[in-house]
């Protein structure tokens, strides 16, 4: 049964969730999300013999909300990751990240691999640093300034879109990016966001939710959010360059711990420029990296549309990994 308490990390209070005894498993979250796109996780990884833990990152759920916008630096989530396995008694853990989830467990592999026994990606792979332009600024020149990034980086606009109905909100992201929306199929479009027009355009209200999403569902992240609204979460990207500059001294550095990477072959991840063509190039780029799992009709929202094969790969993964003592 998953349990619910609050751990002190880094001068914060996150919310964690948490279910089993074994080695640590740290499942991080994305946006907009919450430890409950883990639910399908926690009883099939706990029942295998593992302690599987998954806090509301900090600016999400019912986590503490740093006023500072630069205070959701890479570097931040990644101490904060740091900081939770330790706040839970444990020395190593394998961190299992999708969405912005995903780059924060890579990274907390990368600088801290003496922590991480293993690391598994859904939905964003580990990308190169590379690039001789910050993010949000590359992005603005290739798309006239409509990419979703840059939207989501002006200050109070998507947070005021987003909290005027988290109802349809939730509604509308969950279905928009998932597998069951024509408009993925085969490949999804640029999430471009046409002037004068906001996010939540680009996908309509659904009349009906996919199998894999309930109307409780839904209300189960509005509840979470509660009044706090996206602003946290939205941060996360107002950090895209700040985080560029930053990461500059692991430029070139690779994975050290065995990595897993799994995708849906309809994730709009994968319409993003230079995708397509990193995702098979994984393996020769981190050798530590099995070759990745792509699961075939499944849109962004990897182990809550997919939760058995997830959680079949997951758990194949940390047996070789991280085998538990049942």
């Amino acid at each position: 049964m998953v349990e619910h308490r609050y751990a002190e990390v880094n001068g914060l209070r996150l919310h964690i969730a948490e279910e089993g005894e074994g080695p640590l498993v740290v499942l991080l979250h994305g946006f907009p999300e919450c430890w409950y796109s883990w639910r399908h996780q926690f009883g099939p990884l706990a029942a295998a013999g593992y302690r599987v833990v998954a806090p509301d990152q900090r600016g999400f759920g019912r986590s503490d909300r740093p006023e500072a916008v630069d205070a959701y630096t890479m570097l931040d989530l990644v101490g904060d990751v740091i900081g939770l396995i330790h706040a839970l008694g444990e020395e190593t853990a394998v961190v299992v990240g999708h969405d912005w989830g995903a780059p924060v467990a890579w990274h907390t592999a990368l600088l801290r691999p003496d922590v991480v026994r293993a690391v598994a990606g859904l939905s964003v792979p580990p990308t190169p640093r590379g690039g001789d332009m910050p993010p949000l600024r590359a992005m603005s020149e290739l798309y006239d300034g409509r990419f979703y990034w840059n939207y989501f980086a002006q200050p109070g606009v998507a947070d005021a879109e987003f909290a005027a109905d988290p109802t349809s909100t939730f509604r509308r992201f969950l279905y928009g990016a998932s597998g069951d929306n024509p408009a993925n199929d085969p490949v999804p479009a640029q999430p471009l966001v046409p002037p004068g027009h906001g996010f939540l355009d680009l996908v309509g209200e659904p009349e009906k939710l996919p199998a894999w999403l309930t109307e409780e569902d839904v209300a189960t992240f509005v509840a979470e959010y509660g009044s706090q609204g996206f602003t946290g979460g939205l941060n996360w990207y107002r950090n895209l360059d700040l985080n560029w500059r930053l990461t500059a001294p692991w430029n070139g550095a690779t994975l050290q711990v065995p990595g897993l990477y799994i995708t849906g072959d309809r994730d709009v991840v994968h319409a993003f420029p230079g995708v397509s063509d990193l995702v098979p190039a994984l393996p020769q780029i981190y050798p530590t990296l099995r070759e990745p799992v792509v699961l075939p009709g499944c849109g962004h929202w990897t182990q809550q549309e997919r939760p058995q094969e997830v959680n079949a790969a997951l758990l194949d993964f940390l047996r070789e990994t991280a085998p538990a003592r049942v």
